[in-house]
Parts: structure tokens; C-alpha cells; sequence
């Protein structure tokens, strides 16, 4: 893993801004279109970014990557512009989401091999299968992130 750039800035949305909603829909859909993940339609993406915390890591005016939160931990969305993958940004977004929630889950599709592999080495741990879960029938899994020691290593990436 490469060292995450000095020059990435985060910032946050917080419950009801918007200021960087459209560039997080353009950066989810182009992911959409190279990967066929994150297939959330406009209306359900726009609301669910509204009403949650956004956590996002900004270079020049380019939106790196970002992270979506329900109040209780979570995550609805995460995403990272595929010209900036490598450098630790994901881990980054993560480790802020860890920082301020007791519980930090999400949902991944049991297909998406690449966010299982990434949330594995997280130290999330598998809860459950949902079968037809996805609004196209996927199946997902209900990961949480495990014990305390992950999120000391998680503080740990982000103080460095």
C-alpha cells in the first residue's frame, strides 16, 4: 500500500449538505459502469447521502473518495475514484467511521469479491447471507467490523 497523499484533504457533509453529492454520484456511477457495483438509482442515492454523514477525501477539487454513514454506524456507501485506489484512502474513510461509531457495519454483495476481500482485511467479520437483498435480486452479506484490536490498527492508519 502506497502512502496516502499529503495534499487529500477530508472533508464532511454532515445530515442535510450536499455539496459534493453530485460529484459523488458521477464518481458511483462511473465505478457502476467499469465494475458493475454500487447500482443504487439516483432518488434512493441522493436521499440516503442527504439524510447521512458524508466523509470525504478531496484533491485540487477532485473528489478522491467517500464514504456515506448512518448515525448508527452504518456504512451505505463507500467508494474510492479508481485513479487514487492503492493509497490507503478506503482504509482512511473507514478508520474516521470507526473512530466516532461503537458499531460499524454494511452490507457487500456476495458476487463483489474485491469488497469482501477489502472488508476481510479490515477485520470485518460476515453476520449473515441476505438472500434477493439487492433491488436486482443479489444476495448480500451483513458484515460488522470485529473487535477492538481492528479498530486500534484502523486509528492507528489514520494518525499516521
Amino acid at each position: 500500500m502506497r502512502a496516502v497523499s499529503v495534499t487529500v484533504e477530508k472533508r464532511t457533509d454532515p445530515p442535510g449538505e450536499t455539496e459534493y453529492a453530485s460529484a459523488a454520484w458521477d464518481l458511483k456511477e462511473r465505478i457502476r459502469a467499469d465494475e458493475g457495483v454500487l447500482r443504487q438509482r439516483r432518488g434512493f442515492f441522493v436521499d440516503a447521502y442527504r439524510r447521512s454523514t458524508t466523509h470525504l477525501l478531496v484533491e485540487r477539487n477532485t473528489l478522491v473518495a467517500f464514504a456515506s454513514v448512518r448515525r448508527d454506524g452504518y456504512v451505505l456507501f463507500i467508494a474510492v475514484n479508481p485513479d487514487y485506489r492503492g493509497q490507503g484512502h478506503a482504509e482512511r474513510l473507514v478508520a474516521d467511521v470507526a473512530a466516532e461509531h461503537r458499531s460499524v457495519t454494511c452490507h457487500a454483495r456476495t458476487t463483489n469479491d474485491t469488497a469482501l476481500g477489502f472488508y476481510e482485511h479490515l477485520g470485518f467479520e460476515v453476520v449473515r447471507r441476505i438472500d434477493n437483498y439487492y433491488e436486482d435480486g443479489g444476495d448480500a452479506y451483513y458484515l460488522k467490523l470485529g473487535s477492538d484490536s481492528i479498530r486500534e490498527r484502523l486509528s492507528e492508519f489514520v494518525s499516521r
